[in-house]
């Protein structure tokens, strides 16, 4: 192989992707491509270019002194990239907004090819991957404009990086700008997007997985099911998926598809209704069995509504237990905002 592909995910969300000769080191790869990483000395002394990284095979060499990068900060996967040199494909988080390194997002646009309805609870927005479509990781998501109004609304991709077609699940909202568009859409449409962004992303697993999907913030748990589906995983992952009624329980059939494609994957789904005819009735929190959190031996993955995550961390705490990591997206209907935080990664 002659080059490896590192994404560059920097602390404001936004994520670049560059590629790195076999032999490369990612500081010199990231300003071949215009991205002016943190730097001073490029000699493995100053540690000003210290790095995490998140995924990914790579050779520090031994150039570099301790008072750069401590063994201990190695062991914690932080890196110069003055002196990586990468073996694999890999994750590198920033720790400096992208602003800062003279880099931002990318502006594309895609073709509208269907905008499907799940009765009054969802679309499904399908698009055609244009040839300058960014890559990216699974869970971020994009910035979509939406037509004839100059506003746009966030939305995390459910389909996997490197899909033929571009997918997302839509909430419906009564009056809502975004839904108003989609029930109007038509193929062939032009859509203007940037992106991709987030720090809500799947990590390498090395651990078991608990994934707590909230309405469609299924979405980017399908991004990260299939990835997970096409390169194996050797960890058991469990995911609950909860939403309010029971028409908005929707693409409960691509979960069983999943189930059936990937060993150790397992859901349920719960419905908040006190009048529904569901077999488990309530939120999440009351139907997380212990086993799934695995004595806080796990990586949690959340992506809901604020109440939801407030939620998930009272009923953490209330039990006593501290994730291994705790990653998660917040968002409402008219306006995304996501946060993510990791606890002990």
């Amino acid at each position: 192989m002659n080059s490896y592909r590192i994404a560059l995910n920097f602390e404001d969300g936004v994520t670049r992707f560059v590629d790195c000769g076999a032999n490369e080191k990612v500081l010199d790869a990231a300003f071949r491509n215009r991205i002016n990483l943190p730097m001073d000395c490029s000699d493995g002394v100053c540690g000003t270019c210290k790095c995490k990284a998140e995924s990914g095979a790579y050779d520090m060499g031994d150039d570099y002194i301790e008072d750069a990068l401590t063994e201990d900060e190695a062991a914690e996967g932080l890196v110069l990239t003055c002196q990586m040199i990468p073996k694999s494909d890999c994750v590198i988080a920033v720790p400096v907004p992208s602003t800062a390194c003279k880099t931002g997002t990318a502006a594309f646009s895609a073709i509208v090819a269907q905008a499907a309805a799940f009765g009054d609870a969802a679309y499904e927005l399908v698009l055609d991957v244009p040839d300058a479509a960014p890559v990216f990781l699974p869970g971020q998501y994009v910035n979509i404009g939406v037509p004839g109004s100059g506003q746009h609304r966030s939305y995390s991709f459910s389909s996997a990086p490197g899909a033929q077609r571009m997918t997302f699940m839509i909430k419906q909202v009564p009056g809502g700008l975004m839904s108003g568009w989609l029930g109007t859409a038509q193929a062939g449409q032009a859509l203007e997007m940037t992106g991709p962004l987030g720090s809500f992303y799947l990590r390498a697993v090395t651990r078991p997985l608990l994934f707590l999907a909230g309405g469609t913030g299924l979405a980017p748990f399908l991004s990260m099911l299939e990835v997970l589906a096409v390169q194996g995983v050797n960890q058991p992952v469990h995911l609950i998926y909860g939403v309010t009624r029971d028409q908005d329980l929707v693409m409960v059939d691509r979960l069983e598809a999943y189930a059936a494609r990937i060993p150790g994957f397992t859901f349920s789904t719960c419905v908040a209704d006190a009048q529904t005819t569901h077999v488990r009735q309530g939120y999440v929190t009351q139907h997380m069995p212990p086993e799934t959190l695995h004595a806080g031996n796990v990586d949690v993955y959340l992506c809901g509504p604020p109440p939801m995550v407030e939620a998930v961390q009272k009923h953490f705490k209330a039990q006593g237990l501290e994730p291994a990591s705790f990653h998660y997206e917040k968002f409402t209907p008219n306006h995304p905002s996501p946060v993510h935080v990791g606890a002990g990664a």
